[in-house]
């Protein structure tokens, strides 16, 4: 059987790994790899790798680094056929939504291209009498990034990209459930001309993530994941002096106003709430519809569109989404199904049961909507991250303002809208950190910033955009003075803010 091993720098071999984790094929729900576990031993040796390339490749002109960032493009364009179908195989989603993994993460990659631009630091000429001031963007050294099961390509290459193309090195832990586009990708990029040990693979659990959050020499991490081990993450990094930023769950919000054209919303909703079974932050899990008129119109659309949606394993091209990543998760979104029955959420289409012939075992759950769902119950109030859509019946503009802001996560909320007056000032009053305005993903392209607020996010940097390049950065400020007779005389110096 295939074993998932760690990818270090030439010539470093990683201490063995006496545990293993099953990687499963969510269409079959059969065991098809293994991938090792490693701890701090694993790690230290990819630290003292990533120690001794970083120091030449942040000497590098970024103009070479940005060229191995075109060429890693490239190749990963020229791959990513066989990248989203080994993607697939492991994750679960149909093959399209595998290959926009791919492209929502190669747009950071774009991004990177232009890091001779986005690095620059600032200049100021006279700041006082012969006085010069300016600021250089220096990478921080070695970063890691810990990424989650639900985008394997996305996620890793908005974290390294951004670093690697500011001079450091890094060190990847990708989630264990669908570890080989991670490690594929870091062969294309060192295929692409990256230096030896600046990007580098480790598979592990927890004990690799705590040894990476307490290495004296990682300066930053970066994490995605689920809320409780965002904050831990941060607050154990913190603690160790690093800087870290740490991307939790979400519980987006949709709101419709009664204006919306339903048509389009109900389109939107089938991929916002059940594109990739729902195994993404930015799914739209909860339909708000202003008015008992607008939720009533809108639940007779959805139902047939949602019993048009088709299931079907990761490879079939006509299938909507695919299983969800293993069984434990589809036992987990299967128990919030029935705990939202159990505290009065009104079940209109029940998803659970749902199996499909010759692929019996697979981990495939069928789309779910209820109705009259209160803030009350605990599975409003919790990321179920599976393929199920709650309606939450607003009774005016102010109630759907209320609800999304009120939220202990501040992902992402949508308003469907042909009031640009409603859309201005809901985006302008809601508490939430990303807005679409008839947008039901409102992921930013990528030379803006993604981040959420409250339970959503921790820290105050986002992933990739200039937040990205300020936050594998660190910035030295120069004050310098030429002095000239002929010009100041001979002049004392002076601080320029008291000259």
């Amino acid at each position: 059987m295939r074993t998932v091993t760690h990818r270090l720098a030439t010539g470093v071999s990683a201490p063995a790994s006496p545990r293993q984790s099953d990687i499963f094929d969510p269409n079959s729900g059969s065991v098809q790899a293994r991938v090792d576990l490693g701890d701090k031993a694993v790690l230290d040796a990819a630290v003292d790798a990533a120690l001794a390339a970083q120091p030449a490749w942040a000497a590098t002109n970024p103009q070479r680094r940005s060229r191995v960032m075109f060429n890693f493009k490239a190749l990963v364009e020229a791959n990513i056929d066989e990248l989203a179908a080994l993607l697939s195989s492991e994750h679960g989603k149909v093959h399209a939504d595998a290959k926009g993994d791919i492209q929502r993460g190669l747009e950071v990659i774009e991004f990177c291209c232009g890091i001779p631009h986005a690095s620059k630091g600032e200049y100021t000429h006279g700041a006082g009498p012969g006085i010069d001031v300016y600021s250089m963007r220096l990478p921080i050294g070695i970063g890691a990034g810990i990424t989650p099961f639900n985008f394997p390509a996305m996620i890793p290459m908005w974290m390294f990209g951004p670093a690697i193309a500011t001079g450091n090195a890094f060190i990847l832990k990708p989630s264990e459930r669908d570890p080989s586009v991670p490690v594929r990708l870091a062969e294309l990029m060192s295929e692409a001309g990256l230096p030896d040990g600046i990007l580098q693979v480790v598979h592990g659990d927890k004990e690799m993530v705590d040894a990476i959050l307490d290495h004296p020499a990682i300066a930053g991490v970066s994490f995605v994941g689920s809320s409780d081990v965002a904050h831990y993450l941060y607050q154990r990094g913190v603690a160790a002096g690093k800087r870290v930023q740490a991307m939790g769950g979400a519980k987006n919000h949709g709101i419709v106003m009664p204006d919306a054209d339903l048509d389009q919303v109900v389109k939107d909703l089938a991929g916002a709430a059940f594109g990739s079974a729902g195994e993404r932050c930015m799914a739209l899990p909860v339909v708000v519809p202003v008015g008992d008129e607008t939720a009533d119109r809108l639940r007779a659309k959805l139902i047939p569109a949602i019993e048009k949606l088709r299931l079907g394993v990761s490879s079939d091209p006509d299938a909507d989404y695919g299983p969800v990543v293993t069984a434990a998760h589809k036992a987990k979104v299967e128990g919030w199904i029935q705990t939202c029955i159990d505290e009065g959420g009104e079940l209109v289409v029940d998803g659970r049961g749902f199996t499909l012939q010759g692929h019996e075992n697979g981990f495939f759950v069928g789309p779910t909507l209820f109705d009259h769902v209160t803030t009350e119950m605990s599975s409003y109030k919790e990321e179920i991250f599976g393929p199920v859509l709650q309606i939450v019946r607003a009774a005016d503009f102010e109630e759907a303002v209320a609800l999304p802001s009120k939220h202990q996560y501040g992902n992402g909320v949508a308003i469907f809208t042909r009031n640009g007056h409603a859309a201005r000032e809901f985006a302008a009053r809601v508490n939430v950190g990303m807005v679409g305005i008839n947008v039901p993903i409102p992921v930013p392209v990528a030379y803006h910033t993604f981040g959420g607020w409250k339970r959503s996010a921790f820290g105050d940097t986002n992933q990739h955009g200039m937040e990205g390049v300020k936050f594998w950065t660190k910035v030295k400020t120069i004050t310098s003075r030429w002095p000239d007779g002929a010009v100041d005389g001979g002049n004392a110096f002076v601080i320029p803010t008291m000259g």
